[in-house]
């Protein structure tokens, strides 16, 4: 079980200038201090969602070695580690194994609509949901990722062909994500739907969608810009594996490495 010891302040309050810092900059923190505080297990300065619900750890904007140290007893030893808002490299003993150039964009003028045809997925879903990630690999798509926030799917002759959802949430912001369509339906614009009808989701609740891309994903982020989404920042991804060694005490616990792919963390 995770610490029941209170969480600690927000890692940036305030930027190096003594400006006030935005949720977005480290929206993987800003979640799981915020709204999705009740997922949060923690080690020191450390925060991550249980490892079958979505991979990311959230750590300071200037990790130190007990930081790491930290991570490695949280995820145990030979675990894979997943960083969002990436600055600063892990310990040379630390095996990178992914390593991409993101874009951070925001909601300015999304269409944003209900779709008709659009159901709500939930529990009873999830094994067609990892189905469809294992054909599309969208990302990281967990076994409790649809507690995250509303998914929504499209069906073609009961079968579950296109989906889209919602992940991080820090404070009046909602991610997009779990963005994926199946091949057999390709360039009938469900995504595109899909996305438009989340984002009014997002809306109706006071709050503002964003979402992640890989920078190298030219046609994911033309697609986010058509729809009325809007470079916000670049940002970096990481994927790392915990040394077999790391000299943590006996507490550290191994997590489920489970579904999806770190190489396209965007859609």
């Amino acid at each position: 079980m995770p610490e029941a010891t209170p969480l600690p302040a927000p890692l940036s309050a305030h930027g190096p200038g003594g400006e006030q810092a935005h949720p977005l900059d480290n929206p993987s923190w800003s979640s799981l201090t915020g709204p999705h505080a009740h997922f949060a297990e923690r080690r020191g300065r450390i925060l991550r969602y249980p490892p079958d619900v979505t991979p990311w750890l959230a750590l300071p904007e200037r990790p130190d070695a007990q930081d790491w140290a930290d991570v490695a007893a949280l995820s145990g030893p030979g675990a894979s580690v997943a960083i969002t808002a990436f600055q600063e490299p892990p310990p040379a003993d630390w095996e990178i194994v992914f390593h991409a150039e993101g874009v951070q964009m925001v909601d300015q003028d999304v269409d944003a609509a209900p779709d008709p045809q659009a159901v709500r997925l939930g529990p009873a879903d999830v094994p067609e949901m990892l189905e469809l990630v294992e054909r599309t690999r969208p990302g990281p798509f967990l076994p409790r990722t649809v507690e995250l926030g509303t998914y929504l799917g499209i069906r073609r002759s009961g079968v579950l062909v296109a989906m889209a959802g919602e992940r991080l949430h820090p404070t009046g912001w909602t991610e997009i994500s779990g963005v994926c369509t199946d091949d057999s339906v390709r360039g009938q614009g469900l995504a595109s739907r899909l996305i438009r009808a989340v984002a009014h989701g997002i809306r109706e609740r006071g709050e503002t969608p964003f979402l992640h891309a890989a920078a190298s994903n030219t046609g994911a982020v033309r697609l986010y810009e058509n729809l009325g989404f809007a470079l916000r920042r670049r940002t970096s991804f990481l994927g790392a594996v915990v040394p077999a060694r790391t000299g943590a005490d006996g507490d550290a616990r191994t997590p489920d490495r489970g579904t999806g792919s770190l190489e396209q963390v965007g859609r």
